[in-house]
């Protein structure tokens, strides 16, 4: 009876979703690439809430403190700015704008206080001159007037911050970490842009030439070939060109108009092998509309092809904003493009920080770009029905 059991257990039918799913969790390479893109998502959807820095665009820079070294450790004086006090601490827009900030930072390498007064010696970076020792009243630092003790207390307790920065500054004194964790939102944000535009013209325009056939077939595989046949940099350009901009958005706009040939021709392929299957010829009979064979029939038996082409075409708008923004034709400073910062490394090899401040984001494109193209080639395998479980 146990045996009977086991077997009939065996032979329950399954919906083909579930072995893909058992594939591709026992693909160990696709997972830990799932894993570090799930890590990626969440750091940029928490945004500016996890960030050292969370300035606009982690954009707070002391250029005392210029091209330091990963673990370098600051001493830092926090005066209020004058408008301190009615600075906006909404968390929403902190979330999606960053928070501006409340004080003016001032890197010091000791201090002293004298009766009323906060003095303090410079602070001398490798290459950056040294200013001169600068006297505060206590009053100032802390923002209110009040007994001497208790203004002692606030500004050594609140006042005087000891930085860490894990990763080091780059040649304007930013935190390097910040601004690699919000590299993130620019590179996960152009994928997904690029893949949303690329997959819905894509599949309009492949569904259309693959169903149709004949004259429009012809001509819209012409105008995928010449599109094809353009360098997706050069395309991103003559778009940038012609909208007139090159900020964030255009750039997410710009990069998804340049990879939707991929698309089409995936889906005119399968639409041509599929269009002469008996439920299409079925439906047909039935007299529905050839707008529902398509959507509705025809598109959702491609959905394995177009998950795998939707990774890889992640991974390759990641690579081309990048190598755009390297480039100085995609995100614009001050905004944190991986591209940008490894252009800003770039400039300095040859010193000490070039080395840190080009290998830092270089590699983590190289992992992101990486962990999509395992999820891709897991997916690929997971949706083999030739491929075993395990």
């Amino acid at each position: 009876m146990a045996v009977t059991a086991s077997l009939s257990s065996e032979l329950i039918a399954r919906p083909p979703s579930y072995y893909v799913r058992r594939r591709l969790l026992r693909n160990t390479p696709a997972m830990l690439g799932l894993g570090f893109i799930v890590l990626c998502t969440l750091v940029a959807l928490l945004g500016y809430w996890v960030l050292p820095d969370n300035s606009p665009n982690a954009n707070n820079g002391l250029v005392q403190l210029q091209k330091e070294p990963p673990g370098f450790q600051a001493t830092i004086l926090q005066l209020p700015l004058p408008d301190s006090n009615r600075a906006s601490s909404n968390p929403l827009r902190t979330w999606w704008q960053g928070q501006e900030p409340r004080f003016r930072e001032v890197p010091i390498a000791g201090y002293r206080i004298e009766g009323d007064s906060l003095l303090t010696m410079p602070y001398q970076n490798h290459s950056a001159l040294a200013d001169q020792a600068q006297r505060y009243s206590l009053a100032a630092v802390a923002g209110h007037a009040g007994p001497v003790a208790t203004l002692r207390q606030e500004v050594e307790q609140e006042r005087i911050v000891r930085r860490t920065y894990w990763l080091g500054t780059d040649k304007s004194g930013r935190d390097e970490l910040s601004r690699l964790l919000l590299g993130t939102r620019v590179s996960l944000g152009i994928g997904l842009v690029a893949v949303l535009i690329s997959m819905a013209l894509g599949m309009l325009i492949g569904a259309v030439a693959g169903y149709v056939g004949g004259w429009v077939d012809s001509l819209l595989l012409g105008l995928m070939t010449v599109v094809w046949s353009i360098p997706g940099i050069m395309l991103v350009i003559a778009i940038s060109l012609a909208l007139d901009s090159k900020g964030v958005w255009t750039s997410f706009v710009a990069v998804g108009l340049t990879m939707w040939v991929d698309v089409a021709r995936v889906v005119r392929g399968q639409m041509l092998s599929l269009r002469e299957k008996t439920f299409v010829e079925a439906g047909r009979v039935l007299g529905l509309p050839q707008s529902r064979l398509i959507w509705r029939h025809l598109l959702p038996n491609m959905t394995g092809p177009l998950i795998v082409l939707a990774t890889s075409n992640f991974a390759a708008a990641i690579l081309l904003e990048a190598g755009l923004s390297f480039l100085g034709l995609g995100v614009q400073p001050p905004a944190p493009s991986w591209g940008l910062m490894v252009n800003e490394g770039f400039q300095l090899l040859g010193t000490s920080a070039g080395f840190w401040l080009t290998l830092l984001p270089g590699l983590v494109i190289s992992l992101l770009v990486l962990s999509f193209n395992l999820l891709g080639n897991g997916l690929r395998d997971a949706y083999d029905p030739k491929t075993p479980l395990g």
